[in-house]
């Protein structure tokens, strides 16, 4: 008796193993998922496995892979939580077996048709979290013990953690497609100025929050923001998508920067609770002599005018957006923009280091803002900070008014 429960307990670490041997880590989740259940079959001796997984706006069970099942993959079954079969286990997260398949015990016509005779479910869970369905099931009769709800239950474990890899992966190629798409790809053409601009992730993942903008207004003003969402990922990114556009909707009906950011932060501490965004939002006249700007929690642009050195411009800092704090926001500044004059708007992420005052850093910046082309001041500035090996994000506009002509 030793003997056999020796070799019982050997061919339960085989069978373990194969599911969590190390080679699976190097698949990505649809071949990981494949993988899987071809395993499982072999290890359970069953004819069919599938995956089915939870789409939680619709509350319904999706097929999303299968073996000896591909039909109910193609035709993209879905089954209600709480209905047949899958729906009952992810219903109750308690692994179900059905002895003898029929008709009441299932709503799937595909397991009808097929003829299956026994199945077994196990939940599919994420950190408590309820993300899917794997189940199997056999032409004959099958009374699956307690070890094979075991076996079956590890290899839910490690779907569902590909099933998450494969969830942040696709967050992360949305979150970058949409912050590419959120920055200028061109900056526009505008008489009378030269303009360059940079962004630098900081982030291993290469998303931030740090984003810039320019835009005429029918008025012809033109319209330049820097601002920083905080955090990383999708989040940041889509609600940089939402402060962009809501900001250049304000723009359209305030005539100065001071009164759209008024309005911006009204609706960022409505519909974006809880995110704190910094942004700095000039406007550069139609005759390009002067800049009006405000800005809420942002640090002010350096401006370095020829035969001057770099200095930041004397703007009050009014609170960052979407706090509770809601004074009215005072008026704007105004500086003149005389020809050859450059204005550099940045993040933070731009002169702050670790262990390092961000004083230092700011004047580093001051320091290497000259008047010149507008590329040139990028280059020189990126250098001069240190920005190959960021800690945070960086975004800088660069705008330079263009000489008077002799």
């Amino acid at each position: 008796m030793a003997d056999r429960g020796q070799i019982q307990d050997d061919e339960r670490l085989r069978r373990i193993e194969a599911v969590t041997d190390a080679t699976l880590s190097r698949l990505d989740a649809a071949d990981l998922f494949d993988e899987l259940l071809d395993r499982v079959r072999d290890l359970l001796d069953v004819d069919t496995a599938a995956i089915l997984l939870l789409d939680t706006h619709a509350q319904q069970l999706v097929a999303t892979a299968a073996r000896g099942l591909e039909e109910e993959v193609r035709q993209g079954f879905r089954v209600s939580v709480g209905r047949g079969f899958a729906g009952r286990i992810a219903l109750t997260r308690q692994p179900v077996v059905i002895e003898e398949v029929t008709a009441g015990a299932v709503v799937n016509p595909i397991l009808l048709a097929m003829g299956l005779r026994s199945l077994l479910g196990v939940p599919m869970l994420v950190r408590g979290e309820l993300i899917g369905v794997l189940h199997v099931g056999t032409l004959r009769p099958r009374r699956f013990d307690a070890d094979d709800v075991r076996l079956l239950e590890l290899v839910a474990d490690r779907a569902s953690q590909a099933n998450l890899a494969r969830a942040h992966n696709l967050d992360h190629t949305a979150a970058l497609a949409l912050q590419r798409s959120l920055l200028p790809a061109q900056l526009p053409d505008v008489p009378g100025l030269d303009m360059a601009a940079r962004y630098v992730p900081g982030h291993v993942a290469g998303i931030g929050g740090d984003w810039y903008d320019v835009f005429t207004l029918p008025s012809g003003w033109l319209g330049l923001v820097i601002g920083d969402v905080s955090g990383h990922g999708l989040q940041s990114a889509v609600i940089m998508g939402r402060v962009r556009s809501a900001l250049r909707a304000y723009a359209l009906v305030c005539d100065g920067p001071a009164e759209a950011l008024t309005l911006l932060d009204r609706k960022i501490g409505h519909f974006e609770a809880g995110i704190l965004t910094t942004a700095l939002y000039a406007m550069v006249s139609p005759d390009r002599t002067r800049v009006r700007l405000s800005t809420a929690g942002h640090l002010p642009p350096v401006l370095a005018v020829p035969g001057l050195p770099g200095t930041p411009v004397p703007v009050r800092v009014d609170p960052p957006l979407g706090t509770s704090r809601r004074p009215p926001r005072r008026q704007h500044t105004e500086v003149g923009l005389p020809p050859g004059a450059v204005l550099v708007c940045f993040t933070d992420g731009l002169v702050e280091r670790r262990r390092e005052v961000i004083d230092v850093g700011l004047a580093k910046l001051a320091e290497a803002v000259r008047p010149a082309p507008a590329e040139e001041v990028c280059d020189t500035v990126m250098r001069a900070v240190g920005a190959e090996q960021p800690t945070d994000d960086i975004a800088m506009l660069v705008v330079r008014r263009l000489p008077t002509p002799p």
